[in-house]
């Protein structure tokens, strides 16, 4: 059984193998939904090449120590170093740069989102770069917030699984969040959309202010928006891998940084995405280079709070807290 496959041929029947962030992107590729290409590394290659470590018993943090001590077998290895070839391949670039981002077996369903609980790496060069970052995101099933939120979730495999997701960067001049409902009300008619300069982190990472927008799905008329003071943005690193963290030039931070022509299409593959999956969704998405991307949906997990509840909250609180949003997204 082969370790990894491109994110193209996954669909839903695969989150068991590869997790439910990789299954997603493969059906928002089926769905013909501009996504980065990529491929996925299954829960197998994990469970492989952690056979014969301690893990029961142990502590998060000696766990986590033990898998970023393993090294990964030769033919794992191999396997992920041709994918990472074939994507390159594609990408027309010996050594692209791309996103690798766990996957965990059983994260992001309707019931629970494991958003946040563990690691993304972005912006990384190279087989045996990536190679790393995998490991590094298999570590991270045993950070503190995963722990406890699997306990949470009374989750009690005894060994917990996780995929991984690789895919190209796109260098994005905007990027945010979006949810396909009101995340204040609750009202299905429209689309929250979060929005700030640079690579995403500074959104999911709470950082930054962003430009919040509400649209209507029927009429695409923006109902509010509020542009906030995006002070600082992330940005590949001057080195080729990895990201910065940069100040915005000060007469960029209090400028709109979405478009009408922008949000009418952020809503329309919105309601596509909505469509295709049949609830509503909380989606991650891009523009770079003047194309939009979406890097990944999740169903929404949770009913939104009544507006009586959300006295003294700003919406992206409500974002970022009713949806069940950590700071830290994977």
């Amino acid at each position: 059984m082969t370790a990894t496959r491109p994110l193209a041929e996954l669909r839903r029947a695969d989150e068991d193998r590869f997790g439910a962030k990789s299954a997603s992107l493969g059906e928002l590729i089926a769905a013909e939904i501009p996504v980065p290409p990529g491929f996925a590394v299954s829960s197998e290659a994990y469970l492989a090449a952690v056979e014969g470590v301690e893990l029961v018993g142990r502590n998060a943090d000696q766990c986590a120590k033990a898998i970023l001590a393993t090294e990964l077998p030769d033919e794992l290895r191999a396997e992920i170093a041709q994918s990472y070839e074939d994507l390159a391949e594609t990408a027309g670039d010996t050594r692209p740069a791309v996103a690798v981002r766990s996957s965990a077996i059983g994260e992001d369903s309707e019931e629970a989102t494991f958003a946040g609980q563990q690691e993304t790496y972005l912006w990384v060069r190279g087989a045996d770069e990536v190679c790393d970052a995998i490991r590094s995101c298999w570590a991270s099933l045993y950070s503190a917030e995963a722990v406890s939120y699997r306990a949470e979730m009374a989750d009690d495999r005894e060994v917990p699984a996780m995929g991984v997701t690789v895919q190209l960067m796109v260098d994005a001049a905007v990027s945010g969040v979006m949810f396909t409902c009101n995340p204040v009300s609750g009202d299905p008619s429209t689309v929250a959309v979060n929005a700030s300069w640079g690579l995403g982190l500074a959104v999911v990472g709470g950082e930054v202010t962003p430009d919040e927008y509400r649209v209507s799905k029927v009429t695409r008329e923006v109902l509010s928006r509020s542009i906030g003071p995006k002070e600082i943005e992330y940005v590949p690193d001057p080195s080729g891998s990895g990201t910065a963290r940069t100040e915005v030039p000060a007469e960029r931070r209090d400028v709109a940084c979405l478009g009408e022509d922008q949000l009418a299409e952020l809503v329309e593959v919105a309601r596509r995405v909505e469509s295709h999956f049949g609830g509503h969704q909380d989606i991650e998405w891009a523009i770079a280079g003047g194309e939009l991307f979406m890097l990944q949906a999740r169903p929404v997990t949770v009913r939104p709070a009544k507006p009586e509840s959300a006295v003294g909250k700003s919406a992206m609180d409500l974002v970022m807290g009713t949806f069940g949003a950590a700071p830290k997204r994977s």
